[in-house]
């Protein structure tokens, strides 16, 4: 029985090795065989095969009969793959487990942080330097969450919206406020936009992978960029919390 290439490096990344896979493959094609006809059929050593055989059954890929002379037989090919799944997250659970004790503690002793990227930005042009970046560097996808107070920051970027970005890049514009202040968007500039009656402070977020927060009620007190996992994640999750209760214009 032949397989293909992929297949066969599927069986060697769920444990099993050259013999066993040859073993398998010709129990899958004849049914039961005891160890002498396998070894035969599967061009393994007579010598290497009740230790190939021992593996398989414990790995949970074939059983045998329980009298002699021993038979043996494939487990259903799901059946077995689940198995392995069983066995391969008990593993995990127990390594996790083992680094958690011993390492984790070593980690947290010696104060060694994280460092990413986290950038306080102060200014309007240091501010309007930032978004420019932001922009160009997207590829997929930008989300703006606009407070009344970023409205004036839109009105100065709007142009690099509608120059820089092309439409494999989804904008997602939502502003605080009402429908008439913000109809001096171009259409061809966003892909949607929506309008709700309050937010309390906003941002950007390109690609889902760095994010511009802006701080404040009346004005942008703090603005902060960061391309750390978490905190771009969590802005995410949080403006696609106000998208979905926000207005469809």
């Amino acid at each position: 029985m032949t397989i293909n290439d992929e297949t066969r490096f599927a069986l060697r990344e769920l444990g099993l090795n050259a013999y066993e896979i040859d073993t398998y493959l010709v129990l899958l094609s004849s049914g039961q065989m005891t160890a002498m006809e396998i070894s035969q059929q599967a061009n393994v050593p007579y010598s290497k095969m009740y230790e190939v055989l021992n593996s398989l059954k414990e790995k949970g890929w074939i059983k045998s009969s329980e009298t002699r002379p021993f038979k043996y037989y494939p487990v259903p090919p799901l059946e077995a793959t689940r198995f392995t799944k069983l066995q391969l997250e008990d593993k995990y659970a127990k390594w996790e487990k083992a680094i958690s004790k011993t390492l984790q503690p070593l980690y947290e002793k010696h104060e060694i942080v994280e460092r990413p990227d986290i950038l306080i930005l102060r200014g309007q042009q240091a501010v309007l330097l930032k978004v420019e970046e932001v922009f160009r560097k997207a590829t997929l996808e930008l989300v703006i969450a606009a407070p009344e107070f970023a409205k004036p920051l839109i009105v100065m970027t709007e142009p690099f919206l509608e120059n820089w970005l092309n439409k494999t890049v989804n904008v997602k514009l939502m502003a605080a406020g009402t429908k008439d202040a913000w109809l001096f968007i171009k259409k061809h500039a966003i892909g949607e936009l929506r309008i709700r009656d309050h937010m309390f402070g906003g941002g950007i977020i390109a690609d889902g992978k760095e994010a511009m927060l802006f701080l404040g009620e009346d004005k942008p007190n703090l603005v902060i960029w960061s391309n750390h996992v978490g905190l771009v994640g969590f802005a995410r999750e949080y403006f696609q919390f106000l998208w979905d209760s926000s207005a469809k214009i």
